[in-house]
């Protein structure tokens, strides 16, 4: 299964005491792929840094980068589906280019996405992607 996780479910999970480590634990057990690319990186660095700091940001970054479970996209044509956000499209484009089961968020923004024919993608809360796994 490959999933993209927005910048909230990794800020949301990345504490051993936060009730949703849980999302995080499942990708270090390897029940699906996490999927990144060069910006969603980059942006994970900055929030972690920003919230829990420099250290937790490294290690949390060097660890999706050394796990084989952890799949380097390429963006090769970045769609502009989020107006309303467009910082957010990095997510969509992400998840487009790898072909990815879902795109896991707790932002609003990502309605937008909701009833697109073209490009098709599955977009999940924290929640529901929790409920998923314990289905797996």
């Amino acid at each position: 299964m490959r999933v993209v996780l927005d910048t909230n479910i990794v800020l949301a999970a990345v504490s051993r005491r936060s009730p949703f480590r849980a999302v995080l634990d499942a990708w270090e057990r390897g029940a699906y792929d996490l999927c990144v690319s060069t910006e969603v990186l980059l942006e994970y660095e900055e929030k972690l840094r920003d919230n829990f700091g420099p250290v937790v940001a490294d290690l949390t970054v060097a660890a999706f980068l050394a796990k084989p479970d952890t799949r380097r996209i390429t963006i090769y044509y970045a769609h502009r589906l989020i107006s309303s956000d467009p910082d957010d499209d990095k997510f969509v484009n992400c998840a487009l280019w790898a072909n990815a089961h879902y795109l896991v968020t707790n932002d609003r923004h990502f309605r937008a996405l909701q009833g697109l024919i073209f490009p098709k993608l599955t977009v999940v809360t924290m929640q529901q992607f929790q409920e998923i796994l314990a289905i797996s």
